[in-house]
């Protein structure tokens, strides 16, 4: 018993140096792609020096309300919360196909009773009963991978998990992008609900104004008509831009996946949310290889490479190894008296398939060859955003300047016109207008600030959750 049992740990010890030592891998040897973009971001010659920062989003949203929500989101939110139990998911299937590169070794017992009537012998004979009870230890149909066909799919499978995880990064980034663009929308459209119900309130006064002095006949009946025009216009618009805010509130719960906290502060103004840090420009466009759906379509890349390794192994005879040792015997207290043993190897050779391996590996290729093309195209798209929003971010300082010069011109113009209406110069459609205008230059110069906080936010997301 002893011996045997000596033979077997030898013969899998065997098997281990095989798999360790022995076989090879005839995946196609692995090198990253060359870039198809542009060594540099930079759509200007000044220089901004070197830059080495690497900021994690509590460093780049450094609002203490915009962090709150943010931790929020990141415990609560479903979609983050699916895509994290798929990183946990792809790990076992990576055990699972890890697995295969060692032998699974079972333990089993059995135990056998037969009846046979009188006469099954011969005639005369009495019936008899027989007993056999067995006890095994051993492998079944185990792959030796001398030519690496389980080694590529398990790589595979790894390569998948890593590409996995990254997209779990996109899904944070994107959910941590998300909230934070809908909460500066939400305090912008606070801001214009309040700018408007003071507009309202203002034509309202106006309206009253001129109802006393239609009334005195000092207006005509279309000043009044005209002035209660434009005052309903702003009560429209309130009720607008209230449905708005409750919409963005509403929005912004289902991301956070809990309800607003109710000691988020009431913030109606963008200037009382902490400005996004601006990135400096001339970065390397190779801080991309950092950015996670880039990383994952290499990875997706790797796995497609190594998987033409396990369509080659086809062409290759497989072998399997079964064998098992144990004890038989006819009574159970003799179980242990008597042992057996087995070894079973088996060698399967490709001789005529129609054609299906190398059709196998034909896919194979292909499926590597859009993923380098899928590979490429993420770059592509990568470097466009960030080429995108750096163009925006050059035109924002000047806009910003420019639509605070037309709000002072506007208010400017809108108290002339109200002073001239007041001493009979002007008509009162010159007042309509320039309330008008200062009621759309107060819009867009809300619409340029949030412009500008969106833009650091888009930088922030294009550049994979920060610059390095």
């Amino acid at each position: 018993m002893r011996s045997i049992l000596t033979y077997f740990i030898k013969i899998t010890a065997l098997n281990v140096f095989f798999i360790l030592a022995g076989g090879c891998s005839l995946s196609p040897h692995y090198e990253r792609p060359p870039s198809p973009i542009p060594n540099t971001y930079s759509i200007s010659s000044e220089d901004y020096g070197e830059f080495s920062g690497s900021l994690a989003w509590k460093e780049f949203f450094k609002d203490s309300a915009v962090q709150h929500l943010i931790e929020l989101a990141l415990v609560n939110n479903r979609d983050l919360r699916i895509s994290l139990l798929n990183i946990e998911k792809t790990r076992a299937q990576y055990q699972i196909q890890l697995a295969d590169l060692l032998p699974t070794i079972n333990a089993g017992a059995e135990a056998n009773t037969q009846r046979f009537p009188s006469d099954y012998s011969g005639a005369g004979s009495p019936s008899t009963t027989s007993h056999q009870y067995a006890a095994t230890l051993g492998f079944s149909a185990f792959e030796l991978d001398l030519f690496g066909r389980v080694r590529s799919l398990t790589e595979q499978a790894l390569e998948t998990y890593y590409s996995i995880e990254e997209k779990a990064k996109i899904a944070q980034i994107s959910l941590v992008s998300e909230i934070v663009g809908l909460y500066l929308q939400l305090v912008a459209d606070r801001e214009t609900l309040d700018i408007t119900i003071a507009t309202y309130q203002n034509r309202k006064n106006q309206h009253e104004l001129i109802r006393n002095k239609f009334e005195y006949g000092i207006a005509s009946a279309l000043e009044l008509s005209q002035a209660r025009g434009i005052m309903e216009e702003a009560r429209s618009n309130i009720a607008s831009y209230q449905a708005r805010v409750g919409q963005n509130e509403n929005s912004l719960s289902l991301l956070l996946g809990t309800a607003l906290p109710s000691d988020m502060p009431n913030v109606r103004k963008l200037s009382d949310v902490e400005m996004l840090p601006d990135i400096p420009a001339g970065l390397p466009s190779t801080l991309l290889e950092s950015r996670p759906d880039i990383v994952a379509a290499e990875h997706r890349l790797k796995g497609m490479n190594a998987n033409i390794g396990a369509a080659r192994a086809n062409f290759f005879p497989a072998i399997f190894l079964t064998g098992a040792f144990g004890t038989i015997s006819t009574q159970m207290s003799d179980l242990f008296s008597g042992s057996y043993w087995q070894f079973l190897p088996q060698m399967s050779l490709p001789v005529f398939d129609s054609g299906r391996n190398t059709a196998r590996l034909e896919v194979a290729e292909a499926d590597r060859d859009i993923a380098l093309v899928e590979y490429e195209k993420i770059i592509q798209t990568a470097f466009r955003e960030v080429m995108d929003a750096l163009v925006q971010r050059d035109n924002i300082v000047e806009q910003l300047s420019a639509e605070t010069s037309l709000l002072e011109s506007a208010i400017e113009s809108f108290d002339l016109a109200n002073a001239r209406y007041d001493v009979g110069i002007d008509s009162y459609l010159n007042v309509l207008d320039a309330q008008r205008a200062l009621h759309s230059a107060q819009q867009s110069h809300i619409a340029t600030k949030l412009l500008r906080e969106t833009n650091a936010l888009m930088l922030y997301k294009a550049l994979g959750g920060g610059w390095q």
